[in-house]
């Protein structure tokens, strides 16, 4: 039998209740918990990120939550590094070790790799982030469709950071960024078992609408003052505090801002469940027999 250890990935839709099965799984193997989450990497957002709750994270230690500020810069190749040096550290403890998110190119950089890319300077992504400020982001796919046409074709128009991100790279290599992605998978010296929790469509909805309320309900909106408050940061350019914003603007009412961040989450989600369709290695699980389904099939892993 293979001895390799296991990284267990929890993912799958806002809302599916990833962190739940996560902290149990940790919970049953004695271990930790890696967060793959672009947003609850930063510090002073717990409620817009759904971030775990301090009883949660002492149910569990839980790595790359609120480690950042505001204004840092990260991404999926950072996150990619920081969780295989983070990971060796958690096997000397258990066999298995979980990582819960639900950032798909974050799980794909882990499991996958990424293919090399330059290092972006600072004065290219000062110059990026000062089209961003001063042309939106209108501006910077214009830029994009002059360095890369390709990938200004495809890329998702919604997604602020991966179209930031394909700009720097073209800038900084002198050459299209999807010139330099091979899409090769790197191999990993770890077993890589991948879960989600299967929802009905309506199910889910329904979980992500109440969610919504109960972060209204917890101060959704004085959360997103004090951080805008310190800066308009690309951390900030994300489902809850982009509509909280225009709240702020004047440019929606309250109503119709909590209405959009309800749209928005869903039609995330709907982008998350695409991402899962075309990843076959996924085990799905039931969603009231997920944990005791998740350690039957790790534990047939384990010597």
């Amino acid at each position: 039998m293979d001895t390799k250890p296991i990284l267990a990935v929890v993912t799958g839709p806002t809302a599916s209740g990833k962190t739940e099965l996560a902290i149990r799984l940790a919970e049953h193997y004695d271990t930790e918990i890696i967060s793959a989450d672009s947003r609850q990497i930063f510090r002073d957002l717990p409620i817009g990120t759904a971030a775990p709750s301090a009883e949660e994270r002492s149910r569990a230690f839980h790595h790359l939550v609120g480690t950042h500020e505001l204004d840092a810069y990260y991404s999926a190749s950072l996150f990619e590094s920081d969780a295989l040096a983070i990971l060796p550290e958690i096997w000397k403890k258990s066999p298995v070790a979980v990582v819960c998110g639900g950032s798909m190119m974050y799980i794909d950089a882990l499991c996958r790799g990424l293919d090399e890319m330059p290092t972006v300077s600072e004065s290219t992504r000062a110059y990026v982030l000062s089209m961003f400020e001063n042309h939106g982001l209108e501006g910077v796919l214009a830029q994009l469709e002059i360095c890369d046409h390709d990938y200004w074709q495809q890329v998702d128009r919604s997604n602020t950071r991966r179209v930031i991100h394909a700009v720097e790279i073209s800038l900084e290599a002198g050459v299209p960024y999807s010139s330099l992605r091979t899409g090769r998978v790197t191999e990993r010296p770890f077993r890589i078992m991948k879960f989600a929790i299967e929802r009905s469509r309506d199910e889910l909805f329904g979980r992500i609408n109440a969610r919504v309320d109960r972060m209204i309900a917890d101060g959704l909106e004085d959360e997103a003052r004090r951080a805008f408050s310190r800066g308009n940061f690309n951390s900030l350019n994300t489902v809850g505090y982009k509509e909280m914003a225009a709240y702020f603007r004047g440019d929606m009412d309250f109503d119709t801002a909590v209405a959009r961040i309800g749209k928005n989450t869903r039609v995330y989600a709907k982008k998350q469940l695409t991402w899962m369709s075309r990843d076959s290695e996924i085990i799905r699980l039931a969603p009231a027999e997920a944990f005791d389904e998740a350690v039957k099939a790790i534990d047939s892993q384990l010597p």
